[in-house]
């Protein structure tokens, strides 16, 4: 077995994961095995929330407390 790290994000990363997935439909011996995120996703909503007001111009900053992230981000 081999493991095979692409980045989807790149044009000949989602060509191979394409690829890789009709492989996987017509053969037996290929299987993709899709890893989730570590994160919770509610988090990862608000940084990305967050994010995107601070590159709009909506908040000039961002302040987080490192002793208290989730109430720094009101999700405690």
């Amino acid at each position: 077995m081999t493991t095979i790290t692409i980045n989807e994000r790149t044009k000949a990363g989602k060509t191979l994961l394409e690829l890789a997935k009709l492989l996987a439909v017509t053969n037996k011996g290929v299987k993709i095995e899709e890893e989730e995120s570590p994160y919770n996703p509610e988090f990862v909503a608000e940084i990305q929330k967050r994010y995107a007001d601070y590159k709009s111009g909506k908040s000039k900053s961002i302040t987080v407390d490192p002793n208290d992230i989730w109430g720094s981000l009101g999700l405690k």
